[in-house]
């Protein structure tokens, strides 16, 4: 396969897990090769690169001389992974603490204060972005590409999850003094404190995402704020 090839691959992969991981194809639905590469403008050779990748990624399953269909991703799922994220992103950030150069924490103060601009707006889409780069952020002043990976991995995973626990206003401002909370130990190279604060972050959101329960925030589960 040549790099063009494997790079169409990776964009219909990257395209149909977002549909997965939003909602947009249910769970037990069935993905048909033709269909997509259809709607995609592509042959069927990437869709089945892709649908083979997602299926190594627990996210489909392909049934031999049926197709494959749509697993999706549980409540369960969720709360193992961020049980995982917890414990990874409290390492990231005792590394972070004391390897982030000036620039990433100007980038991190940067974005803090978007947030809090959009916060006051009530622009609960913008403040979602950028929780999310303020995370993207922080994983690449940690300085290990492995823990980077792994990290914004299980971030995008849960992105359904953080749309939930921001849909509550109070949280959302709970989260980016959080945010504000990991900065600052990290100004003072406080890695035991940043790795607390990291930790302690993560703890809050899932006990917010827990009132929803996690059932109701797997894929296709959770619309606009409501059940």
């Amino acid at each position: 396969m040549n790099r063009d090839s494997h790079s169409l691959g990776q964009k219909v992969f990257q395209t149909i897990r977002k549909d997965i991981l939003s909602g947009t194809y249910k769970k037990g639905e069935e993905l048909k090769e033709k269909a997509i590469g259809e709607s995609m403008g592509v042959s069927r050779t990437p869709v089945r690169e892709a649908l083979r990748q997602l299926e190594l990624e627990g996210l489909v399953d392909m049934i031999p001389n049926k197709g494959a269909y749509v697993i999706g991703f549980s409540g369960q799922d969720m709360q193992d992974i961020y049980e995982i994220r917890s414990a990874l992103e409290g390492l990231c950030v005792r590394k972070a603490a004391l390897e982030a150069t000036g620039g990433q924490i100007e980038m991190m103060e940067e974005i803090l204060c978007l947030t809090e601009f959009h916060m006051n707006k009530g622009h609960m889409e913008y403040m979602v972005e950028l929780d999310s780069r303020f995370h993207e952020v922080l994983y690449e002043a940690g300085g290990s590409r492995v823990l980077e990976h792994a990290l914004k991995d299980y971030h995008y995973y849960l992105e359904q999850a953080r749309r939930a626990s921001f849909s509550c206003f109070g949280r959302a401002v709970q989260a980016n003094q959080e945010h504000r909370n990991i900065l600052e130990a990290m100004k003072e190279q406080n890695a035991e404190k940043a790795e607390r604060a990291a930790n302690l972050h993560v703890s809050n959101t899932i006990k917010n995402i827990t009132s929803y329960g996690w059932n109701n925030i797997e894929t296709g589960g959770y619309e606009n704020g409501k059940n």
